[in-house]
């Protein structure tokens, strides 16, 4: 368990990194810098060490080129230009839709059936999010709004949608083509990293480069791809032996606390009541939400008693 605690602690680290990270440059230029680097690793691990090849079938590709999109490219310039204008908390906060919005892209992607208590965790766990949404800062008022949402908050919600639809293709390439996930996963980084830079080469300023101060940017690249793409990758997949996915999940919604912690200490941002009602309300909607699968890993993991 204290490996759980350790794994979305990391995970929450990262948003804080990523936030000092934005005072010493551009989103895009983060990004791509970040995904880049990563990108090259992975694949020359797979491709140097491990003799794995590329798969060069037309629908492989596809699927690669569309992970990259969405997984790497929108999932990551969504989140940090959102990122740019919130705090590290609320960021990590409304990222934590996922969940939900995993359940629902099964719905109706997949016709997967949901029992009414999950239908009430999720609509539960929705207006959860209403206080913390409707709680904005002068700094996000300033992106403007889509009716009572600022652009920053819609981004971080796209960020979310992108990034659960990406995992849906990771799992295509797994399952269906054959690739490993570091491959895969490599791959993406690196053609979504490329994108980002096109992208930052076309509205961001480069004098030479967008970065302010370079010691700093380079300490918070590094340290995200070290923890994030590194660290956590390897250890979620090393602790999905030995708990389920439904766990894992449901123990991802700490993350959130985690981050406020960290962006109070590292960053002086100050969490607000609208954070804790917000929390408190989608903690209840996951808890309907999750209990049926919660009740089947208790009956799967009590030891049996023998009869004599």
């Amino acid at each position: 368990m204290f490996y759980v605690i350790l794994l979305y602690a990391l995970f929450a680290s990262v948003f804080t990194i990523a936030k000092t990270g934005l005072e010493y440059t551009q989103p895009f230029f983060l990004v791509a810098s970040r995904m880049l680097l990563a990108g090259v690793l992975l694949i020359g691990y797979q491709y140097g060490f491990k003799g794995e090849r590329f798969i060069s079938s037309t629908k492989a590709w596809r699927r690669v080129i569309c992970l990259a999109i969405f997984n790497i490219y929108l999932t990551n310039a969504f989140e940090f230009w959102g990122l740019k204008y919130l705090t590290s908390f609320k960021t990590c906060f409304i990222y934590s839709l996922s969940p939900f919005v995993s359940t629902l892209l099964s719905y109706f992607m997949f016709n997967e059936r949901l029992s009414w208590r999950k239908w009430s965790g999720l609509l539960i766990g929705f207006a959860g999010f209403v206080p913390i949404l409707l709680s904005q800062s002068s700094t996000e008022e300033l992106t403007g709004h889509f009716f009572v949402f600022s652009w920053a908050e819609m981004s971080v919600m796209a960020a979310a949608v992108c990034s659960v639809y990406g995992w849906i293709v990771l799992k295509q390439l797994v399952n269906e083509e054959g690739y490993t996930p570091l491959m895969a996963n490599g791959l993406s980084m690196l053609i979504g990293g490329a994108v980002a830079l096109g992208h930052s080469l076309a509205v961001e300023t480069w004098d030479p480069v967008p970065v302010t101060s370079y010691l700093p940017f380079f300490e918070c690249t590094l340290l995200m791809i070290i923890i994030s793409n590194m660290i956590c990758y390897n250890l979620y997949g090393t602790l999905l032996k030995k708990f389920s996915a439904t766990f894992m999940s449901f123990a991802g919604f700490t993350t959130p606390l985690f981050t406020a912690l960290f962006g109070w200490f590292f960053l002086g941002e100050v969490v607000t009541w609208p954070f804790y009602v917000s929390f408190g309300i989608v903690f209840s909607g996951l808890m309907i939400f999750y209990q049926e699968e919660l009740k089947h890993i208790y009956r799967l993991q009590r030891p049996q008693v023998s009869k004599s």
